[in-house]
């Protein structure tokens, strides 16, 4: 064998190695010893948008605008060479440039040789934003289901309490109780499933007739018709209902003389707007709450991001004052 020939096998060599690492989905990039990069894959400068010159023998903690400069991502990479230790899925939450927010889990092992005495690591970075936006979505949807199985079970007692049993029999009393509670599951189906613009007193009547058995308990005023989309009607549904649960479990519509009233007005503006108060009173004492509990929070991203409106909710000794405005 030649030099020429030894040239020719080492570069193809080095070639289908390089081709093995560019392969790869993910961006990699080898490390000398003191964390200097001696190569990056093809994933790596189309994942940061950078370019060789940029990239090849720059010390890690100098790429970009010194993104991988974490003490204690250093400390731990120190530590892989000589301790054979290994760094997997840290996570690095930064605004890179050229490509915006990201969270990307960084792992790092010394590259294998038979005789175990490699000085080179190799980095491995996933993108990992949509998976934590992933995560975070769940997080909530979970949340929102257990909060809705909880309130669920105790409007169910609530409902109960609250119908009427003197004078009843037990077959009457039944009746008005199941009457009551599939009137409550009707509008729930309905508001969920609304494809056509529905009138807001008829949305407001449908929504909130199941949570009160005396006909006065809650006062529903007369204002001008205000057509509503399919989408507002499934907020403003949710909206009322988590407030109706709560006036049901703790305000104005636990107890017998309690009363809710709802009024709305439109307002000229561009878009024209929709103002609607829900006040409570005759309940018991209110109380500001200590902390923000996952109804409230529901309740504000109903309004802010679906009805792209705001809510304001004043809890008064007399009773809440909700206040709801949202863009028609």
């Amino acid at each position: 064998m030649n030099l020429e020939d030894l040239y020719r096998l080492l570069r193809n060599g080095h070639l289908e190695a390089q081709g093995i690492i560019d392969t790869v989905p993910d961006p990699l990039l080898l490390l000398d010893q003191n964390l200097r990069v001696r190569t990056a894959s093809r994933a790596f400068f189309s994942t940061f948008k950078v370019g060789h010159d940029d990239t090849i023998d720059e010390y890690l903690y100098d790429l970009g605008d010194g993104q991988w400069d974490i003490p204690e991502l250093r400390r731990l990479l120190e530590e892989v060479i000589p301790k054979s230790a290994a760094v997997v899925d840290y996570e690095v939450q930064h605004d890179f440039p050229r490509i915006g927010r990201r969270t990307m889990l960084v792992s790092a092992h010394r590259l294998f040789r038979p005789e175990n005495n490699s000085r080179f690591l190799l980095l491995s970075i996933v993108d990992a934003t949509q998976q934590r936006k992933r995560e975070a979505e769940q997080a909530v949807l979970l949340g929102e289901i257990r909060h809705r199985m909880k309130n669920l079970l105790a409007l169910v007692q609530a409902l109960a309490r609250q119908t009427t049993a003197e004078g009843r029999s037990g077959e009457e009393y039944r009746d008005a109780f199941l009457g009551r509670f599939n009137t409550l599951v009707r509008a729930h189906d309905a508001a969920y499933a609304q494809e056509d613009q529905a009138d807001l007193k008829e949305v407001l009547e449908r929504t909130l007739n199941p949570y009160s058995e005396s006909p006065g308990g809650i006062l529903i005023e007369p204002g001008q018709p205000v057509l509503l989309e399919p989408g507002q009607v499934v907020s403003l549904s949710l909206v009322l209902h988590e407030l109706a649960t709560n006036a049901v479990k703790y305000g104005a519509l636990s107890t017998k003389a309690g009363k809710i009233k709802i009024r709305w007005k439109t307002e000229s503006a561009s878009p024209p707007r929709l103002r609607l108060i829900w006040r409570e009173s005759g309940g018991p004492r209110v109380k500001s709450p200590v902390t923000m509990g996952f109804g409230t929070r529901l309740v504000q991203f109903a309004v802010s991001q679906e009805l792209r409106g705001r809510v304001e909710l004043n809890y008064r000794p007399g009773g809440l004052v909700v206040e709801i405005v949202s863009p028609l």
